[in-house]
């Protein structure tokens, strides 16, 4: 397990899941969940928020958790809601391309996390 990468991306996981929860229009505009003159609803922005917050949350598991299990246990659920995330958002966001740009970086971060999770621990 290559500890150093997952609490990289899990710090990173967990600022990214903070600043959308504060300010939602970060994942709102580029998602194409605004509206044509840019402005993103407030029903988008509450149902965002969730979202963002289980990113923080695990993202902080995986900065925070003892190396062995507690820490491989809060990569796959990270990983997981990153498949989930590419999956989910893969088939329903208003606009092809934001589609295939959505799974490149839940797919790109998932596979980070796999790597971290797989990955040997380079030489002391």
């Amino acid at each position: 397990m290559r500890v150093g990468l997952l609490r990289t991306v899990g710090a990173t996981t967990a600022l990214y899941g903070l600043a959308v929860t504060a300010w939602p229009d970060l994942l709102a505009k580029p998602s194409g969940l605004a509206d044509e003159d840019g402005a993103v609803g407030a029903a988008t922005r509450i149902s965002l928020r969730p979202l963002a917050w289980r990113d923080a949350a695990s993202g902080l598991a995986m900065l925070v958790a003892p190396e062995g299990p507690a820490l491989r246990t809060a990569t796959a659920v990270r990983i997981a809601a990153d498949l989930g995330d590419a999956a989910l958002l893969g088939l329903t966001l208003p606009d092809r391309d934001r589609r295939i740009k959505a799974v490149a970086v839940s797919v790109g971060w998932g596979a980070l996390s796999v790597v971290g999770l797989l990955g040997r621990r380079g030489p002391r």
